[in-house]
C-alpha cells in the first residue's frame, strides 16, 4: 500500500500540476477576482518552476556534496543504488536514463581499487510490472565491464529506498560481510539513502554522482529565460524531498 501511495504522491506534486489546477479554477471561475487571482498564481508558479538559476541554488543546498579521488580511504564494498534503467521489451535490451552515472561511477571507483566488491541493489520500483529485477538485468553489463562474478553481488527484490537499505542489511548479515562500506547514489538522493541505510545499522560513507547543481552562473540565459528542463528538474527534487519527509515520518529514516 506504501509503494502505490507514494506513487500517487509523487504525481501530485509535480508542479505542472499545480499549474494547470490553477488554470483549471481560472476557466471555471465565475468571480472575476477569484479568476484573476488563479491566473497570477498560475504564471508566478510557472515563472519560478522554470528558472534555471532557481531551480539550481535549490538544489545546491540539498544535494550531499561529492567526494574527491584524493580524499577517499579504500571501502570493501561499494553498494550502488538502482534506479537507473528500464527493460526495453520491444528491443530486447536494457535503457539506460541519466542515473546510470551511479553505475559508471562505480565500475570507475572499483578500477581505481577504491572499492574491492560491488553490491548492486534494485528490483522493480514499478507497479505495472514487478517481475522485471534490474539488479538481475544490469548484471550482465556489470560484468561486460569486466568485473568477476567473484566481485558482484546483486540484490534485486528492493522497490523502493527503505527496501533496498533493509535487503541489503540482510545480504550483509547472511554472507557475514564486514568492512568499510561506501554509499554510491545521486546527489539529490543521497540524503534519504544514507538516513535509511544508518537507520538498519549500516554506517557507510556517501559517494555522490550525477549532481544536478553545477558550477554557479550568473548568465543572462540562466537567469532570465524559463525552460522546460528546470521544470522537469524540480519534479526529481520535490519528490525525493516529500520523500524524506514521508520517511521521517514513517521512522525509515
Amino acid at each position: 500500500m506504501f509503494f502505490i501511495l507514494s506513487k500517487i504522491l509523487a504525481f501530485l506534486i509535480t508542479p505542472l500540476i499545480w499549474i494547470l489546477t490553477f488554470v483549471f479554477f481560472a476557466f471555471f471561475s465565475k468571480d472575476e477576482m477569484r479568476r484573476k487571482k488563479c491566473l497570477r498564481w498560475a504564471l508566478s508558479l510557472t515563472l519560478f518552476f522554470t528558472n534555471g538559476f532557481i531551480f539550481d541554488e535549490c538544489a545546491r543546498l540539498w544535494e550531499i556534496p561529492s567526494t574527491s579521488y584524493q580524499s577517499m580511504k579504500t571501502y570493501d564494498y561499494g553498494i550502488v543504488l538502482g534506479g537507473m534503467s528500464v527493460n526495453d521489451e520491444g528491443l530486447g535490451r536494457v535503457q539506460f536514463f541519466r542515473g546510470v552515472d551511479r553505475l559508471i561511477q562505480t565500475i570507475d571507483l572499483y578500477k581505481r581499487g577504491i572499492i574491492k566488491k560491488i553490491i548492486f541493489t534494485g528490483g522493480s520500483g514499478r507497479i505495472s510490472h514487478p517481475e522485471m529485477k534490474e539488479a538481475a538485468l544490469v548484471k550482465p553489463y556489470i560484468l561486460k565491464m569486466g568485473v568477476p562474478e567473484e566481485d558482484l553481488i546483486i540484490e534485486n527484490e528492493s522497490n523502493n529506498t527503505r527496501e533496498n537499505a533493509l535487503f541489503t542489511k540482510k545480504i550483509i548479515e547472511d554472507k557475514k560481510l564486514h568492512g568499510d562500506f561506501l554509499l554510491i547514489t545521486s546527489a539529490f538522493h543521497m540524503r534519504r539513502s544514507l538516513a535509511c541505510f544508518k537507520k538498519v545499522g549500516i554506517n557507510a560513507d556517501s559517494y555522490s554522482t550525477d549532481r544536478y547543481a553545477g558550477p554557479r552562473k550568473f548568465e543572462f540565459d540562466f537567469l532570465i529565460i524559463p525552460t522546460v528542463s528546470a521544470m522537469n528538474d524540480w519534479n526529481v527534487l520535490l519528490k525525493e524531498f516529500v520523500g524524506f519527509v514521508t520517511y521521517k515520518i514513517m521512522r525509515y529514516a
